[in-house]
């Protein structure tokens, strides 16, 4: 095996706040220089030469995954206008094929597709396969059709970079048109097909500015819709299920500001405000028709931790507001979706998401039952104002991605789909419980486990174990089905995911208590939770492997210096480890966005001091016994850069850790890799390196 690479030490003195920090790694941002690449490079050959032993296991992992696939396959069509929508996939394709057939008039029963067989009267949109030729990265962006459905508008990003050309096709004539429009973020037609909404980025990577394009017309002539100037705010558009509003959109993690724009008038006139913002204050409308007046429903957390529902005329949004659904301590609100004759709400009690109809005259709430003591369930695949069925989609731990359709007539549920499993998967051969471990501060944290019930129940003997974590903006890991996930149940592997602080999965109230200057909850919770584990007997510090990417990243990196003791490997994703040279540097992409999150330690002496004690850069340990560490990244990530975990590995085997690995994609995004294939290809080589450190790679 070749030695580890050590990159060269070269000082780079940052002092803020009296405090001066000499980084010897800060060269490595240099992207473009051939030392830099060169060095990634050798990471690479290096992990490579490392990880060689693993080769016959990760083909076995692969071939596990891809046999447990059915590979050619169709979702379920969904229906938007005259025509049934749906997507589907071909044995040895990398990439989804989109389709359409026509639909009868008043059948609102999607047809049933078989996979394999021909589907009458199909009409193919948009191959991802053949636009992915000749690139060894492809990511489709926005998909759209006109209303009349005579044109198609997708975008797409050969880099990884999340910058998007926007293209456009006549489907009647099967004309690619001139109109090209690069460097976006999002897009979508005007109703009537004519024009192209789409935002653009600044410097700093941030949506920033809504055009209007003419089709027909050079794109040096598009119109600015909209231009948000402050740097902490995103920028986004849509419409609204009705078709009657353009929807505009600028928000930090924390403020929202929303304008509407008559679609039956002028697109370019002045947008008007729904709601002024207010610092602290996210809302978020839906359009409804109530007893003949226009009505936005408005989602918001003025005043209401967990969110409550008001109701405004839209002629005069900020003028009197009826309470829908008042604020109740406890019942998260999420999300509302008008229809013609009802809506939707979807919140979390308990830690469980949930799914109700909303009825406009009476304000009530009824709820979807589910009978899965953890599961996910949302509203999704509803393009159409009206429809007889409302479609849901709902998975757990041991339940495959599923769609079902709520009869609103009936309120039965109708199965439409299942994800098949291959090779013989009964969900009942394995179990799903929540646990609850205790807190530094006595808090009482959710800890979800999944396990094969052949080799008992957790805590009846000593286990190998996968913990997963998260939590930041908010963000919840639900419980959700995976197929590769099953090639480590069947090896005796318990999968369990911590929910600590700074996720969304308890309320507002505990993503509150794991952000800015309460940050350290996130890492000290998860701490907690592998603690519970190892006293419950469920595993053991020898057998037990930690695994977060992005900001979970973060939290690998934090808990690995925390506790090195407790974890006989990490597994850190696009990691964001580097955090506090990124916060200081407001020139970086997203940097002023993320202050929302992480605080300003730019400005405020505090927030330094509390993030240099606890990001994983600055506080690596000398002559201390770490865990084994992978660190996955990708080049053209413009969300983590990679330089984060390449300084991380360097720093760490500086300290003394003897088996770091930096394994960086070369060709990718934020995502990873592009393409199932290559997808389900690099999980079997993070599996296969997890099943090592547990020693169950023989």
């Amino acid at each position: 095996m070749t030695d580890a690479p050590r990159a060269a030490r070269r000082s780079t003195l940052r002092t803020h706040h009296g405090d001066t920090f000499d980084d010897p790694y800060e060269w490595l941002r240099e992207k473009e220089s051939p030392e830099v690449v060169a060095h990634l490079e050798a990471e690479n050959a290096h992990t490579d030469a490392a990880t060689a032993h693993l080769e016959g296991l990760r083909e076995q992992l692969f071939q596990e995954i891809k046999g447990r696939v059915q590979e050619t396959d169709l979702s379920v069509p969904t229906r938007r206008g005259d025509w049934w929508y749906y997507s589907r996939t071909e044995e040895g394709s990398q990439y989804g094929i989109h389709c359409r057939t026509a639909a009868a008039a008043g059948d609102w029963t999607p047809p049933v597709l078989q996979p394999g067989v021909p589907v009458p009267g199909e009409i193919v949109l948009l191959d991802g396969n053949a636009e992915a030729e000749g690139h060894e990265f492809f990511s489709l962006g926005a998909f759209d059709t006109s209303d009349d459905a005579t044109r198609l508008l997708w975008s797409t990003d050969f880099e990884g970079d999340e910058l998007y050309t926007v293209h456009v096709r006549d489907l009647v004539t099967g004309e690619t048109l001139a109109d090209e429009i690069p460097d976006t973020s999002g897009a979508f037609f005007t109703p009537d097909g004519t024009g192209v909404v789409y935002t653009t980025r600044d410097e700093a990577w941030r949506p920033d500015t809504l055009w209007l394009h003419r089709i027909g017309t050079p794109v040096a002539e598009d119109v600015k819709l909209f231009h948000e100037p402050d740097e902490r705010f995103w920028l986004g558009a849509g419409i609204t299920r009705s078709r009657k509003y353009l929807v505009i959109g600028v928000g930090s993690s924390i403020t929202s500001e929303e304008y509407i724009v008559d679609l039956d008038g002028d697109l370019t006139a002045e947008p008007r405000l729904v709601w002024p913002r207010q610092e602290g204050v996210e809302y978020s409308f839906e359009h409804a028709v109530v007893d003949g007046e226009d009505r936005l429903y408005i989602l918001h957390n003025r005043d209401a931790l967990d969110f409550e529902l008001v109701s405004v005329a839209a002629a005069d949004p900020q003028g009197e507001q009826r309470v829908v659904l008042a604020h109740e301590p406890g019942r998260r609100l999420l999300g509302m979706d008008a229809f013609r004759d009802f809506g939707t709400v979807e919140y979390r009690r308990e830690g469980l998401e949930r799914v109700a109809l909303l009825d406009y005259a009476t304000d009530s709430l009824e709820d979807v039952a589910f009978d899965e003591p953890l599961y996910s369930a949302g509203v999704s695949g509803n393009p159409e104002w009206h429809s007889p069925f409302l479609r849901l989609g709902y998975a757990s731990f041991v339940t495959p991605g599923t769609v079902y359709e709520l009869e609103l007539a009936t309120r039965r549920l109708v199965l439409r789909k299942q994800v098949p499993v291959l090779g013989g998967y009964d969900p009942a051969d394995y179990g799903q419980r929540r646990d609850w471990a205790t807190a530094t501060d006595g808090t009482l944290v959710p800890i979800s486990l999944v396990w094969k019930r052949s080799f008992g129940e957790p805590g009846s003997e000593v286990r190998p174990l996968h913990l997963y974590g998260y939590g930041s903006y908010e963000h919840s890991i639900d419980p959700g089905f995976s197929v590769a996930r099953l090639s480590e149940l069947d090896r005796g592997v318990i999968f369990a995911v911590a929910h600590v602080r700074g996720g969304g999965e308890m309320g507002r109230q505990w993503y509150e208590d794991g952000k800015l200057l309460k940050k350290r909850n996130t890492f000290t919770d998860f701490v907690a939770c592998a603690e519970h584990l190892v006293a419950a007997g469920v595993t053991s510090p020898d057998r037990l492997v930690a695994e977060g990417a992005s900001a979970g990243g973060l939290l690998m990196g934090a808990v690995t210096n925390l506790a090195p003791s407790l974890f006989a490997g990490v597994l850190a994703g696009v990691p964001f480890v580097d955090a506090l040279t990124t916060i200081l540097d407001p020139s970086l992409p997203l940097t002023v966005i993320e202050w929302d999150e992480w605080g300003d330690p730019l400005h405020g002496a505090d927030v330094y001091e509390y993030m240099k004690s606890y990001t994983p850069y600055e506080n690596v340990r000398d002559g201390i016994r770490y865990p084994r560490i992978l660190a996955v990244t990708s080049l053209n990530d413009s969300r983590v850069m990679y330089v984060e975990p390449a300084k991380w590995v360097a720093r760490l085997r500086d300290a003394g850790a003897s088996d770091v690995l930096l394994k960086c994609e070369m060709v990718a995004g934020h995502g990873g890799v592009s393409g199932r294939y290559n997808s389900w290809k690099e999980r079997a080589f993070e599996l296969a390196w997890i099943l090592d450190v547990l020693g169950l790679a023989g």
